[in-house]
């Protein structure tokens, strides 16, 4: 027999799950609401003790008001909530079994694909997938086969927040984690996910492949495309965990057709300069129309980049000096249409003569000895400056910069000149 205080334990939860059932929208909203400030970070054992040993009786109800409810977003901020008091309670998995076979899964990513529903229920899906998928390999799997890969990241895509957004990258890095059966699925979504529109989105998915190439191993060939595609975004924050993977992708076979796609990237392909030609008798004007604003950015970053490997690894420098990468940031120095470019291209340039006699050679003969002279000098005073910048003002001031090329006897020529000079020269080493 039970004794007195159980007897009326058990009448409290009945009276408490016949009010819930016979209450109104509103009234298990104001239900919902204390339940979650006063069980918040409760182990199983405490939720069990709350109700009795039938706390199970309250999430059967609660994923049943979910699942009717949740394509109209009624108090399903409030839902969530709820069933992730029970899903992230200490020794509670009997919960997280209960509520997966309801179908639980399925209704998470459901609601991820609902235009109607707010930024912050979708993003208290997320964290309920995240308890989910940090349950283990087979839950992780579980996410994979209901075609979660595929809903997780078109919501990262589409999302305008970036707290849910971040909440998303750490969702996708547990998938990608401990998951052999399924980390390609996860590390070929991800890389669907970097021509998208968003910036962070494409921050936060270039932050996770790094991870998950190295857990993979093998490059894909669609990977290159994809990375080198990104260089074109105006973000910077973009562009370095772009350049980051890039770094790591030299490790990998697909090193040979990435370096060669950076090389080509510094001479863009003429496709406007063919469609102006075609309508020249039109308008003559056209023949003056500059590239995309995105492809001279997308030519910067790669002179960039360039400079970075080459700095990193002589050998990389050897193997871009095979693939005419002289020629192509001659070529990038001469875009007069885009400063940064022109700065970024020089400064690749610059480490290449200084390093190689060879490149020096055949840049001075290109060039010209004053506009060689000129380039050389503006380049030391460029990293002088930059010294300076990085010490305190309180520090000594520091040297000038040894000068290792002899100064030009030549007079300082002006913008004009010195781009005449660089068009000529650039004529004749670019064809």
């Amino acid at each position: 027999m039970t004794s007195t205080k159980e007897q009326a334990a058990i009448s409290r939860l009945m009276g408490f799950l016949q009010d819930w059932d016979n209450a109104s929208k509103a009234a298990r909203s104001h239900m919902l609401d204390n339940f979650i400030k006063a069980n918040q970070g409760k182990t199983g054992p405490e939720l069990e003790l709350e109700f009795s040993q039938g706390a199970s009786l309250f999430l059967a109800r609660l994923t049943s008001w979910l699942r009717l409810t949740y394509m109209y977003g009624i108090y399903l901020d409030q839902q969530l909530k709820s069933i992730g008091i029970f899903l992230s309670a200490a020794s509670s998995h009997r919960y997280l079994i209960e509520f997966l076979e309801v179908g639980g899964v399925l209704t998470l990513l459901e609601i991820l694909g609902l235009n109607q529903l707010k930024e912050e229920d979708k993003r208290e899906s997320i964290k309920l997938l995240q308890l989910v998928a940090n349950a283990g390999r087979k839950y992780k799997e579980l996410i994979c086969e209901s075609y979660g890969v595929r809903s997780i990241a078109e919501f990262l895509a589409n999302s305008k927040s970036e707290e849910t957004q971040e909440q998303v990258q750490i969702l996708l890095d547990y998938l990608g984690h401990g998951n052999p059966k399924y980390q390609n699925q996860v590390y070929k979504g991800l890389i669907a996910l970097l021509p998208c529109t968003s910036p962070k989105a494409q921050q936060l998915s270039l932050q996770t492949l790094r991870t998950v190439q190295a857990i993979v191993g093998a490059a894909h060939p669609g990977i290159v495309d994809a990375v080198l595609g990104v260089l074109s975004s105006m973000h910077l924050e973009v562009q370095y965990e772009a350049i980051q993977l890039i770094k790591d992708l030299m490790d990998y076979e697909v090193r040979p057709v990435l370096l060669k796609g950076l090389v080509e990237l510094l001479k863009p392909p003429g496709k406007e300069t063919a469609k102006v030609k075609g309508k020249a008798l039109e308008d003559p004007a056209t023949l003056h129309l500059p590239e995309p604003l995105s492809v001279y950015i997308q030519q910067a970053a790669a002179a960039k980049t360039i400079g970075i490997l080459a700095k990193d690894s002589t050998k990389l420098a050897e193997e871009m000096m095979q693939l005419r990468v002289v020629h192509g940031l001659m070529c990038a120095m001469g875009n007069q249409d885009h400063t940064t470019c022109q700065r970024q291209a020089s400064i690749t340039l610059e480490y290449f003569v200084r390093t190689f006699p060879i490149v020096e050679q055949h840049v001075r003969k290109a060039t010209g000895e004053t506009l060689f002279q000129l380039l050389m000098r503006k380049e030391a005073r460029n990293e002088n400056f930059k010294q300076q910048n990085e010490v305190s003002s309180s520090a000594p001031p520091l040297s000038p910069l040894p000068r290792p090329l002899p100064p030009s006897r030549a007079i300082p020529i002006s913008g004009a000149l010195q781009s005449r000079f660089l068009s000529a020269s650039l004529d004749h080493f670019c064809g």
